[in-house]
């Protein structure tokens, strides 16, 4: 009975209802978009680089090997000797690697040297793998592969051939003119900083840099493409590596021998961790994000209430009306209760169809643009959580209007007896 005479005086309120309906849908749809957006970018984040076991670079700090060799942020303290590479590999345990070489670039995009195995063995995400828009990998030395952001800004397609400038700068007047390569093949985008890349293979690098020295050009040494490629061409160091274990319960003796290796000081870090460490340092962010939407649900329910009470007395009819056919004081007050439960409870299940819907919409463009791969499962354990502090917030300002229903209702008791 008392349900139903709730959602008939809400029907009969319904404009005003209908609004605060949509106010709070839209806010509970943010707070928890947010959570949930929230959990899902650290996961995407801390899995820029899926299925490496350890990365392996000069002796410097996690944070500064993780930036300059995953997300080709800053540089490298020092190169890693091609002896040094080729001695550490041959470790029983190593499954396979990828060796990285960096320090030249393409119009603001970072130059990045490797091996095939790139395309065979890195992943990203949930251990994705990359795929090929178009075209294939690079087999010649002067062929390369673009990240999807460099082939779609600059408008690249297969056949086309490019320059590589020396350094990293946006503008470069030192440049290897005479060495151009053909663009092989585009990834397909990824959200990673892989979209942002100019691949090209190690001996590649090492073809521009024989008539080079001190970062220009040699005097008088000068060697067109055709005559590099009758040099040796092997490399004499690279910038780090990353590898892949046989067995994971050798992670930690693998990187206690790299850390300690005798030739050389290296740095091996576990990507996980790493990544891990470096959102640590985001989390202000979230938080902040995470603070704003609470404060906007706790607006909209304010005015939830403020609304109610506005009301209270164009309903003074009504509740003399429940006074006279009998209704205890706390039948109001429990009344006010459901009316605000019924408006939060319908608010929430309407905010997660908006929030599935809009998640289910975007989920491809999140994963391709920004590298977020959000899940449509949007119930969890911190939902739930979310969802009963909503509904006591909302229990605890409705008292507000409740009790000045009960109060008035025993006053109106009390001038009837007297």
């Amino acid at each position: 009975m008392l349900m139903k005479l709730a959602r008939l005086s809400l029907w009969n309120r319904r404009g005003t209802v209908l609004m605060t309906w949509l106010s709070l849908t839209i806010s509970i749809a943010l707070l928890l978009g947010i959570d949930h957006l929230r959990t899902e970018a650290k996961s995407s984040f801390t899995s820029t680089v899926s299925g490496t076991d350890l990365i392996v670079g000069a002796r410097s700090g996690q944070l500064n090997l993780l930036l300059y060799s995953v997300f080709r942020i800053g540089n490298a303290t020092a190169n890693i000797s091609w002896p040094s590479y080729e001695r550490i590999i041959k470790h029983p345990q190593i499954a396979w690697s990828i060796p990285l070489s960096l320090g030249d670039s393409h119009r603001g995009y970072r130059v990045m040297g490797t091996t095939g195995d790139y395309f065979q063995y890195y992943r990203y995400a949930n251990s994705q793998l990359l795929n090929f828009a178009a075209g294939q990998p690079f087999n010649g030395v002067f062929e390369t592969v673009l990240g999807a952001e460099v082939a779609s800004k600059l408008g690249y397609r297969l056949g086309e051939q490019i320059e590589l400038s020396h350094g990293v700068g946006a503008v470069s007047f030192s440049q290897h003119k005479d060495k151009p390569f053909t663009v092989v093949g585009i990834l397909a985008r990824t959200g990673t900083p892989v979209d942002q890349t100019v691949h090209v293979s190690l001996q590649a690098i090492e073809a521009i840099h024989l008539d080079w020295q001190q970062g220009a050009p040699i005097p008088g040494r000068q060697l067109s493409a055709e005559q590099t490629l009758n040099q040796d061409l092997t490399p004499k160091s690279i910038t780090a590596f990353m590898l892949g274990l046989k067995s994971r319960m050798a992670t930690f003796t693998v990187q206690r021998q790299i850390n300690e290796f005798k030739q050389e000081p290296l740095t091996a870090i576990l990507p996980g961790v790493a990544l891990a460490e470096l959102w640590q340092m985001l989390g202000m962010v979230e938080n902040l994000l995470l603070l704003i939407s609470l404060l906007v649900l706790l607006a909209a329910l304010v005015g939830m209430i403020t609304t109610l009470l506005a009301s209270m007395k164009e309903r003074q009819r009504e509740m003399a009306i429940l006074r006279a056919a009998g209704a205890h004081p706390w039948y109001l007050f429990v009344l006010v209760q459901l009316e605000v439960l019924l408006i939060t409870l319908m608010s929430m299940i309407s905010a997660a169809a908006l929030l599935w819907l809009g998640l289910y919409l975007l989920q491809d463009t999140l994963a391709a643009e920004f590298g977020l791969f959000i899940r449509l499962n949007i119930i969890s354990m911190a939902t739930l959580y979310w969802a009963g502090a909503v509904i006591l917030l909302a229990a605890f300002l409705a008292a507000i209007p409740g009790i000045l229903a009960y109060r008035k209702a025993v006053a109106d008791g009390l001038t009837v007896r007297l």
